[in-house]
C-alpha cells in the first residue's frame, strides 16, 4: 500500500545528530521490482531493457568509495560481468575524476544485461552473493542506499539534521522531470510482505548506526 501520510515524522535524537524518519514510507511495503516489472528512469516505460535505476552510472562517494569498487571489480570472472573486457581495457569510471561509474549502451558499466549467461543484475551485487557476503559491502553505497534517501543539513544551533525519507523524482534533478515512472510513486511497487523498515533493515542500520536503528523500528510499532 501506498504511504498514507508524507508528513509523518519520527524523530530521534542520539546526541550528535536529530534523524527525522519518514514514517510513513518505512511502514509501507515497498520493494524493489527490478526484473519483475521495474520501469526503469528513463523518458519511456522500458521493463523489458532490465535497466531499473542504473541507466545514469553510479555516483561515488569520495576517493576511498571509488578505490574500493575500482578493486572489487578486478576480482570478478568474466563469467559473471558482461562488460569485463570494457572495464579490463578502459576502466570503470567514466572519466579521470572516478566520479562515477562508466556509461555502456545506456546502463552502467556493472550491469549485467537480460539474457547474459551469468545472469543479469549488477555484476557487483552478484559477485558478493558468490563470496557468500553482502552486497553493501561490494556496491557504491548510493546503490544499495536507494529508495532511502538522507538530506544532511546544519541548524543556526549547531544542531546536524538528517532526514531520512524515500527518493522522489525530484533527486533526480533535470533527468527527473523527463522520468516516465519513479518507483516511489503510483502503486506498483508497494507489493512487499514486509514493511520497508523490515525489509531494509541492515540497510537502515548501515546508515543510521544500531542504536537509532533499534528505536526506529520502536517508534514506528508504538506508532501503529
Amino acid at each position: 500500500m501506498l504511504p498514507e501520510d508524507p508528513a509523518e515524522v519520527v524523530e530521534i535524537d542520539d546526541g550528535d545528530t536529530l534523524w527525522r524518519f519518514d514514517a510513513a514510507f518505512l511502514r509501507s511495503n515497498w520493494t524493489c521490482i527490478w526484473g519483475r516489472g521495474c520501469h526503469g528512469i528513463e523518458p519511456q516505460r522500458a521493463a523489458e531493457l532490465g535497466r531499473g535505476c542504473c541507466s545514469l552510472g553510479a555516483e561515488l562517494d569520495g576517493i576511498d568509495e571509488a578505490k574500493m569498487v575500482s578493486a572489487l571489480a578486478d576480482t570478478i570472472d568474466a563469467s559473471r560481468f558482461e562488460h569485463h573486457s570494457l572495464a579490463r581495457a578502459e576502466g570503470i569510471f567514466s572519466d579521470e575524476r572516478r566520479v562515477n561509474t562508466r556509461v555502456v549502451d545506456g546502463a552502467c558499466i556493472f550491469l549485467n544485461r537480460p539474457g547474459f549467461a551469468g545472469g543479469a543484475g549488477c555484476a557487483l551485487h552478484l559477485a558478493a552473493l558468490d563470496a557468500d557476503e553482502s552486497p553493501t559491502d561490494w556496491k557504491p553505497s548510493v546503490c544499495w542506499q536507494v529508495p532511502i534517501k538522507v538530506d544532511w543539513e546544519m541548524r543556526a544551533d549547531d544542531v546536524e539534521v538528517a532526514t531520512v525519507r524515500r527518493w522522489s523524482r525530484a533527486d533526480w534533478g533535470a533527468d527527473g522531470e523527463a522520468m516516465a515512472w519513479c518507483c516511489t510513486e503510483g502503486d506498483e511497487a508497494y507489493v512487499g510482505s514486509t514493511t520497508v523498515v523490515e525489509s531494509l533493515a541492515d540497510e537502515i542500520e548501515l546508515i543510521v548506526g544500531a542504536p537509532v536503528a533499534v528505536r526506529l523500528r520502536q517508534a514506528l510499532q508504538q506508532g501503529r
